[in-house]
Order: C-alpha cells, then sequence, then structure tokens
C-alpha cells in the first residue's frame, strides 16, 4: 500500500506521517500564496469534480482548484452537476481530464495532489521537481449508486456533503 494512504479515516482528509494538526498547518502554509491543489479520482466525472467546484467557492482566488483522472471519462456525470447546483456552484462548464495534463513538459504540476478514490491513490504519477504534497481522501463513487433517481441523486448528495466536510476540516 503507497505511504499516502495508510492509516486514514474514510471520508475525513489526512496525510500520512502526521497528525492531523500537522495537516492543519501544512494548509496555513499553503495559503500564503496562491497555490494549486489538484483533486484526482479515476473518471474526474463525479467526486474529483464537486471538490474542485466546492474548493474553488471556499477559498476564491488564494487556492487554484483543479481536478483530474487518472482514466478520465469524457465527461461530468449530470448528477454531480445538479447537486452542486443546488449550492449554487456551477459545474456545468468543467470536463473531465487526464492527469497527464498536468505534467511537464506541457502541464503544470500541482503543489498538492488529493486522491478522492483508492484507484487513483495508487496511479498518480511522480510529478518531477518541488515535491508535491499526496493526500488521501476515500470517498464512495456516486456514480456506482443504484436505485431509482431519487436514491442515487441521495447518494450523490451524501458524498457532495461529505467532501464538503472533509475540504473545511482541512481548511480549519
Amino acid at each position: 500500500m503507497p505511504d499516502h494512504i495508510k492509516g486514514l479515516r474514510p471520508g475525513k482528509a489526512g496525510a500520512l506521517g502526521s497528525d492531523w494538526n500537522t495537516c492543519v498547518t501544512m494548509m496555513d502554509r499553503m495559503t500564503e500564496s496562491p497555490r494549486r491543489v489538484l483533486f484526482l479520482c479515476t473518471g474526474n466525472s463525479c467526486r474529483s469534480q464537486m471538490a474542485e467546484g466546492l474548493l474553488r467557492e471556499l477559498c476564491g482566488p488564494d487556492i487554484v482548484s483543479l481536478s483530474a483522472g487518472a482514466h478520465p471519462s469524457g465527461y461530468v456525470h449530470p448528477l454531480a452537476v445538479e447537486v452542486m447546483q443546488e449550492l449554487e456552484i456551477d459545474i456545468s462548464t468543467h470536463r473531465s481530464k487526464s492527469i497527464h495534463d498536468f505534467q511537464p513538459p506541457t502541464g503544470v504540476p500541482p503543489d498538492v495532489v488529493i486522491s478522492v478514490c483508492d484507484n487513483a491513490a495508487e496511479e498518480c504519477p511522480v510529478f518531477p521537481g518541488p515535491v508535491v504534497q499526496r493526500l488521501h481522501w476515500p470517498f464512495f463513487d456516486p456514480a456506482d449508486a443504484m436505485g431509482t433517481e431519487d436514491e442515487k441523486r441521495a447518494v450523490f448528495r451524501r458524498v457532495r456533503d461529505e467532501i464538503h466536510s472533509a475540504i473545511q476540516d482541512y481548511l480549519g
């Protein structure tokens, strides 16, 4: 198991080798200048898209919020767009992107990569140059929700709210 995913609590932000206070302290240092935070999942269609929108809303220009997928799906899930709109956060213009878009020589690496699923955590590439902080926040994939549209929508809301809570905790 990669070091950055050991010992973390599901649905909560965390960093390997440090306690929760250290994670919050790192975020305090990050806000000294605009930093690039990339949320990574497998398809970049639900969790990472919602996280990107939430962090952008909570931090404004203080942090550049990004998202990508290890294997991009090519679309943003309509229920992710819908449940974010309930919070008046518009992700309808987001597109599914690849983690490779952020790798040199053509891409600009992030300062922090937060994987929001186990598959993406294991497939996250190593970025050359300055150290990229890696965190892992595992969330259920709402795209796997079963049931009626209302039942699926409820799962998307639950995951959105869990991500929102993790980001708020992370920001202190």
